[in-house]
């Protein structure tokens, strides 16, 4: 980076080389920040005269995907959690396996047959195979403690990232355009034309494809939320109608999640391996694959639901939920808040 700093052709792809070029004495902590901030757009690697063959054999953007993984590793809490990081991808795929598996399996011990295959199509059917107030206690307890373990890591970065402490005026300043950066992966347009996704051609494959998983994750947490407000506060009890707010935002968003997760599995394969980090894959394809289950196992237990099928089906989907909850600050999903940090740190500089 320090070479990069002294060329600077690349400044107009990313806000990377605009941070960098604010540290001409790069540390460990500045490294971390720079890693968060890219989006692996690649566009660099294609414009890079120190490339190889080179003897110089610059690669930034396989090489900050391991420093971004390394950071991940550095703030995870408790600590000694971070060794589940250094191998996030079979990890990620044990967990799931095992979650997964495991609620259906209780669910076949512990529910009475009867009920477990029954056809169930009043309200509050799902409770009748597991309770509320079982779903509700697992959820919060798991993501509850997940959320907290992220949020340490998160505060551990962003203290690492300030050579001064701001006031706190000027992080709200900050947050819109950190927001806005954010929401519409400004940093995934390569300077304008695109991404280099496959190759040295300019392309919006990879940034559609991220908005598809995001936004469809947003909208599905969406639906969870209005059906939690009909629940405690309308005392409407799920399943609701196909039509209803809560099952609308749920079927978009799961339909954007598997396509946005296909999407971006479909664009790592197909995409050039030289400016790819390729040990730092299996970490993207675990989390891509558990996505693309919670929302194929939602979508499935939406569409047979009202047959004798639903009890497991919802157990099915549960256990991947719980895998999700339980991999929240120990996979690659970590990757979203510590970008959001960096960009808001970015935010702020640039507001200086």
């Amino acid at each position: 980076m320090n070479l990069c700093n002294i060329c600077s052709f690349c400044t107009g792809y990313c806000a990377v080389f605009q941070a960098s070029e604010q540290r001409p004495a790069l540390t460990r902590d500045d490294l971390h920040y720079l890693a968060n901030l890219c989006h692996n757009c690649r566009a660099c690697w294609y414009a890079c005269q120190y490339a190889p063959p080179h003897e110089f054999a610059i690669n930034v953007p396989a090489t900050l995907a391991r420093v971004r993984h390394d950071s991940y590793r550095h703030y995870a809490w408790p600590r000694a959690f971070a060794a589940l990081l250094a191998r996030s991808g079979p990890v990620t795929l044990m967990v799931t396996l095992v979650a997964t598996l495991l609620i259906p399996l209780l669910t076949l011990i512990l529910v009475p047959w009867d009920t477990l295959f029954a056809v169930h199509r009043e309200a509050g059917a799902f409770y009748q195979v597991i309770p509320w107030g079982v779903m509700t206690t697992v959820a919060l307890i798991t993501l509850g403690s997940s959320v907290l373990a992220l949020g340490i890591g998160v505060v551990r970065f962003w203290r690492d990232m300030g050579r001064d402490s701001p006031p706190v005026s000027s992080r709200w300043r900050a947050l819109p355009q950190a927001a806005a950066d954010l929401l519409t992966l400004r940093n995934l347009d390569g300077g304008g034309g695109g991404c280099n996704d496959m190759d040295g051609r300019f392309t919006q494959w990879r940034r559609g494809f991220h908005h598809a998983l995001f936004y469809g994750f947003l909208l599905c947490l969406a639906s969870t939320t209005v059906a939690a407000g009909y629940h405690h506060l309308l005392a409407w009890e799920a399943p609701y109608p196909v039509l209803s707010l809560p099952v609308l935002l749920g079927t978009v968003g799961g339909i954007g999640m598997m396509v946005g997760a296909a999407g971006l599995v479909w664009v790592k394969r197909r995409g050039d391996p030289a400016p790819t980090a390729t040990d730092t894959l299996p970490a993207d394809y675990a989390l891509l694959g558990l996505l693309f289950a919670v929302a194929a196992t939602g979508l499935v237990l939406l569409a047979l639901r009202e047959t004798a099928a639903m009890g497991l089906l919802l157990a099915l989907h549960l256990g991947t939920v719980l895998g999700l909850f339980l991999l929240v600050p120990y996979s690659k999903f970590v990757h979203g808040a510590y970008r959001g940090a960096a960009l808001l740190r970015r935010a702020m500089e640039r507001r200086r």
